[in-house]
């Protein structure tokens, strides 16, 4: 029985780099061929960016595991934060980001703990970068609430174009580092991702936020489209744009909220992890 379980694990490996190389190059043809695109940046970043996915996918299947392990998990773990961008392409990396989660779990990582300087360096920016997000998410509540509620159309229209630019210059980018910095916080001290109730908390709050950003990305770019005509109103998308950059307001103060009070004890995984 053993045997049988050592003997599978790298097959199974095998089949999902297989099922994720095929995926990188359905992927990376539906991008480049979609037609008016609204980000040509990231369709060309998502094309690229899987392409080399492939190739790296179905390369892992020719070299010997233990050389190829390593990287896969390196290469996925940061794969996962860059296929968010592509979904201002296309919705394909919803799929591919789930399979990047499978095969990093499946390679079952182990991180070496962080020093002592690496990890106030680390929580620094985390930190920094955490606190960058929420400003751009109060500036971006506060457009939304500007071109639902202006009466001038130039204003209306200027809020939400404002809004498209912040979204892509400075909410991505703050989105992208932010979980960079906290998966390197998480991993590489004690405290773990899912081996505390808060840190897990974060997780699913972190997991959520771009999922209801790409929601956003999308009414902003109606809403700036729309009222590029004077005589049009917002509507019903402005009131739900306004909506929903509240609650995005309000998951990141939740989150500021579990790092200071860190309720909820430990997990049953942490328990484990103690009890070893």
């Amino acid at each position: 029985m053993v045997i049988s379980e050592h003997l599978s694990r790298p097959t199974v490996h095998r089949n999902l780099q297989l099922v994720f190389g095929a995926f990188a190059v359905v992927a990376a043809t539906l991008i480049a061929l979609r037609p008016d695109a609204p980000h040509p940046l990231f369709q060309a970043a998502g094309t690229i960016g899987y392409a080399i996915a492939a190739v790296l996918s179905f390369g892992s299947l020719l070299a010997p595991r233990d050389a190829t392990r390593r990287i896969l998990i390196v290469f996925h773990l940061l794969f996962v934060p860059a296929q968010f961008l592509f979904l201002l392409a296309h919705q394909a990396p919803w799929i591919g980001m789930a399979l990047s989660v499978v095969i990093t779990a499946a390679l079952r990582p182990r991180f070496p703990r962080l020093g002592r300087t690496s990890r106030k360096t680390w929580l620094t920016l985390h930190v920094g970068a955490g606190v960058g997000w929420l400003g751009v998410s109060l500036a971006m509540l506060a457009l939304a609430v500007m071109g639902m509620t202006a009466d001038d159309p130039q204003a209306r229209h200027s809020a939400y174009a404002f809004m498209g630019t912040f979204n892509v210059a400075l909410a991505i980018p703050s989105v992208l580092f932010t979980m960079v910095t906290g998966a390197v916080v998480s991993f590489g001290t004690p405290w773990g991702l899912v081996r505390h109730r808060w840190v897990l908390a974060k997780f699913v709050i972190a997991l959520a936020l771009p999922v209801l950003a790409t929601l956003e990305g999308s009414w902003i770019d109606l809403l700036a489209e729309r009222t590029a005509d004077p005589a049009a109103a917002p509507g019903g998308t402005g009131t739900l744009l306004t909506g929903a950059m509240a609650l995005f307001f309000t998951l990141l103060w939740i989150a500021v909220v579990l790092s200071v009070f860190k309720p909820g004890g430990r997990t049953r995984w942490g328990l484990r992890a103690a009890g070893r």
